[in-house]
């Protein structure tokens, strides 16, 4: 089996929404992870806070620098990811699907390389 990332990338506008306009991505995403456990492809999950609760750690150079906020201006950021375990990217492919449909974002899927 191999494992996957697969990122939620939302919209800023995602802010906008009301929480009772939203409750139902949430409670579908709820049941796609419940699925993701029973059959066995589930290894990690998590959705994360604002993006404008970011900070961003820089010590590529002489000093670490520490900004508030997002390395990148974007109108896309990662709302959110899971981790699954696939028998290969078709069928991983189908899971992101499924957490497309589940959360209402696009989704992008990313192999590890098992380093």
């Amino acid at each position: 089996m191999s494992q996957y990332l697969l990122s939620v990338v939302v919209d800023a506008g995602v802010y906008d929404i009301p929480l009772e306009d939203a409750q139902p991505q949430f409670d579908a995403t709820e049941r796609f992870n419940d699925e993701l456990k029973a059959e066995g492809s589930w290894v990690f999950a998590g959705g994360l806070g604002r993006l404008d609760a970011a900070t961003t750690v820089d010590n590529t150079g002489a000093d670490v620098v520490v900004t508030d906020g997002p390395f990148a201006e974007t109108k896309e950021f990662l709302g959110g990811f899971w981790v699954v375990e696939a028998p290969d990217l078709d069928a991983a492919l189908k899971i992101a699907a499924r957490a497309s449909k589940a959360c209402g974002a696009k989704i992008e899927i990313r192999t590890y390389d098992g380093a």
